[in-house]
């Protein structure tokens, strides 16, 4: 799987090289906020994957849904948010890549809906999606081969 994307003014791009280890549409009220919308489309990938070229993003550190910290990457220039960085995420170093930036958008469909106590009410979930009030449990949700590849990391890394 290759997918590209970048900020709004094209400072900042970006490949993704491998599949994403998961993707979630998160409706927490914090990710309302950041984004400005009634939730967010999150890849999930390694930051390995990500080959970022152009300007470096700038960062801020906020409280996620789950109350732990997360960083959050913009462009400098038009100020848009390109990923998080969350230090609970298992696996190592990864990053969540907003879906919205990528080219084709298209591309991607949430795997999972989290923190959907706090979803808009106006915002329909399709039928038969897989949904979660507040966060999952991962050994529940992600794929094998997802899982696999969470577990060879985290062996890498030892």
């Amino acid at each position: 799987m290759s997918l590209e994307g970048g900020c709004s003014c094209g400072a900042i791009r970006y490949k993704l090289t491998n599949t994403p280890l998961i993707v979630h549409a998160c409706h927490c009220r914090d990710c309302q906020r950041v984004t400005g919308s009634g939730f967010v489309i999150n890849i999930w990938i390694e930051k390995r994957f990500v080959e970022s070229s152009g300007a470096t993003p700038k960062s801020f550190v906020l409280k996620g849904g789950t109350g732990n910290d997360h960083e959050a990457f913009f462009c400098g220039d038009c100020g848009t948010y390109v990923w998080s960085r969350y230090q609970v995420a298992p696996g190592g170093e990864a990053l969540f890549v907003r879906a919205g930036t990528l080219d084709n958008p298209d591309a991607i469909t949430p795997d999972v809906h989290m923190f959907t106590r706090s979803k808009l009410p106006w915002v329909r979930l399709p039928e038969g999606a897989v949904a979660f009030e507040t966060a999952y449990k991962i050994d529940d949700v992600w794929p094998a081969a997802s899982k696999e590849r969470t577990r060879r990391n985290l062996a890498a890394q030892s």
